[in-house]
């Protein structure tokens, strides 16, 4: 391990078991597909196709970024110059499993699909891909449903604060006393959900100084 103790497999973290079975059933199924087609003289495979669900389960954030990559480049690893094709269908509930394949992603040959459920049935539809960039903007994509990538007390406080700065920030008279006290619990909720450098305070330390005055 890398704190330098010999763990053994079966007491290892269930991210370690899942890394060491992946690992050994790649290995071992490749091997075991050498042996059949020179056994029995007949055409090695020509594509191998991979179906794996919850390919980030278990696994640490640092390693959901690795694993696509990785599986992919054990498997040209293991093929050598027998050029067969690799396909991975993976189902994930993690954006850091769709920002890691951003720099590998083609068009020509690479898809999403995103599987939502309406009314009873469970509808798969293509996604538009287009690179985020980061974690947060996947998460607040179409692709998980997510109106912000924070907490969910902290997405309702948002929701109100915009429903709010919507209703009053053009509205030449001053605020109502009632105004007022929903504007000063907005901005107590706020405090309470968003960290001190979160982009929305500029917005609304702008708006409150302007109708109330301070910061």
């Amino acid at each position: 391990m890398p704190y330098g103790q010999d763990v053994p497999l079966t007491q290892a973290s269930a991210g370690m078991r899942r890394i060491a079975a992946l690992a050994y059933l790649l290995v071992w199924t490749w091997r075991e597909h050498q042996l059949a087609y020179e056994r029995y003289r007949v055409p090695p495979a020509r594509e191998i196709i991979f179906l794996i669900d919850e390919i980030e389960c278990h696994l640490h954030p640092r390693w959901q970024r690795r694993i696509v990559p990785a599986l992919l480049n054990v498997m040209n690893a293991l093929t050598g110059t027998r050029e067969v094709p690799v396909q991975l269908l993976a189902a994930t509930h993690s954006p850091l499993v769709l920002a890691s394949v951003e720099p590998e992603f083609d068009d020509n040959r690479d898809c999403i699909w995103d599987f939502d459920l309406v009314g009873t049935e469970v509808h798969a539809s293509l996604f538009p891909y287009s690179r985020k960039g980061d974690v947060n903007a996947w998460l607040s994509s179409e692709v998980f449903n997510l109106k912000a990538p924070s907490s969910v007390p902290a997405e309702e406080v948002l929701e109100r604060a915009r429903a709010f700065l919507r209703e009053v920030a053009s509205q030449p008279t001053p605020l109502t006393a009632e105004q007022q006290s929903t504007l000063a619990e907005i901005d107590s909720a706020l405090r309470g959900s968003l960290n001190d450098v979160d982009f929305f305070w500029i917005r609304w330390s702008h708006f409150r100084e302007q109708k109330v005055g301070g910061a």
